[in-house]
């Protein structure tokens, strides 16, 4: 039983596919959207995430349990570029869209920085009716006064310590064996360069970024669905030696005070009263926008307690097209505390008669007993009176032995 099938629905396979089933999948449809054969990047990007979380199986266990929302929560939207997958079934080391394994020259791929996620909580009328909101965003930025160079022109030197790789490795050794330790490198602090205090930028201090706040306009299709991600391409950090990567919203649906919704299908109780559900009338459902139905309920036609009735077209709107699903109300009757005994040859006239009492045979004692109310007597199943004086009693109780 799996939350969401987006992932398997993009691989066209079955949740219960197995990773050989999967890998062929994914080559079969890779090869076909692949940029440098007139494929959608979008649509590669895509399938080949997918891939790579239903080929990991704690990723796909998390997916299969929550859905995106769970990879999100667990820092696992993000993940290897789609080329690097893609070159390590298929072989070959083309970068970027532009060069590939279906061969051409291209230039080097560029890595990415981070991809921000955000949730955005939205009820319930908000995925009903659509909804624009601005998201305030602080991200790093290539600074503008030195354009990410950190200093002066010729200030920047690799670091002599580590080479410019930014780690340093040093080697313990634990009992017969000899374990290698990576760490940052302390003389360039990992950035695998040094500046002289003198000669850094003074606007960034030699980081080569700065902080920056933007507002992005954050716009909800109606119909959209817990779990649904927004992506804002490029707009996560920038960096001067990588592609900025992006900001991944995650729709987050509250839960709502009266309906409860089952993909495009909405769900209602609502309490009708006894006569209403004898002799017919009319309900309101408030809606979740700025309508309320006006339900009849024809006379004749009898509702029963726990009775599901459907309302065709009231339902949640579908994202593509939005047309909109089927509302389901649950009714309950809600009778009265008290009738006037006067009426009660009138209640006689109208309903069917009582059910005729079981006939007994001559042997068996026929005792007439009347009930209480079990709440106001304090009792209930499995409630024992014995108890009840075992706490009033303050006496200890003693045991008698026979002398």
């Amino acid at each position: 039983m799996v939350r969401e099938t987006k992932f398997y629905d993009l691989l066209d396979v079955p949740p219960t596919a197995s990773e050989a089933d999967l890998k062929k999948a994914y080559r079969k449809k890779a090869l076909r959207l692949h940029p440098d054969k007139g494929g959608d990047p979008d649509q590669f990007k895509e399938v080949t995430h997918a891939y790579e979380v239903l080929n990991d199986p704690d990723k796909r266990a998390l997916y299969d349990a929550r859905g995106e929302a769970g990879l999100s929560e667990s820092g696992g939207m993000g993940g290897m570029d789609p080329q690097d997958l893609f070159s390590q079934l298929f072989g070959g080391g083309g970068g970027g869209f532009g060069g590939s394994p279906f061969g051409g020259g291209g230039q080097q791929r560029q890595r990415k920085t981070k991809d921000l996620v955000h949730r955005v909580h939205v009820t319930l009328e908000d995925l009903y009716k659509g909804k624009t909101t601005k998201l305030a965003l602080t991200r790093n930025i290539i600074c503008t006064k030195c354009s990410g160079k950190g200093g002066k022109d010729g200030a920047v030197r690799k670091c002599p310590t580590c080479s410019g790789r930014g780690i340093k490795i040093t080697m313990r050794q634990m009992g017969p064996m000899i374990q290698q330790i990576q760490s940052p490198c302390d003389e360039c602090s990992g950035n695998g360069e040094i500046i002289n205090a003198k000669d850094r930028c003074t606007q960034c201090k030699g980081k080569k970024v700065i902080p920056d706040k933007k507002f992005l306009e954050v716009h909800i299709d109606k119909g959209m669905k817990g779990g649904q991600t927004i992506q804002f391409r490029g707009e996560s950090d920038q960096s001067p030696s990588a592609e900025a990567g992006d900001v991944i919203i995650v729709i987050e649906e509250k839960p709502h005070e009266r309906f409860r919704r089952q993909e495009n299908d909405l769900i209602i109780d609502v309490e009708i009263d006894l006569l209403t559900a004898l002799a017919g009338g009319e309900f309101p459902v408030r809606h979740l926008d700025e309508r309320a139905l006006i339900v009849k309920v024809h006379p004749g036609e009898v509702t029963k307690h726990g009775d599901l009735k459907v309302i065709h077209g009231q339902g949640m709107p579908s994202q593509r097209h939005h047309e909109p699903g089927d509302l389901y109300v649950r009714l309950s009757i809600k009778f009265p505390e008290n009738i006037d005994p006067s009426v009660y040859p009138l209640l006689e006239k109208a309903l069917p008669p009582r059910r005729p009492m079981e006939k007994f045979p001559a042997n068996i004692v026929l005792d007439e007993v009347s009930m209480d109310d079990a709440e106001q007597s304090g009792g209930g199943p499995g409630h024992s009176h014995d108890d009840a004086m075992d706490e009033d009693a303050e006496e200890p109780r003693v045991q008698c032995a026979n002398q």
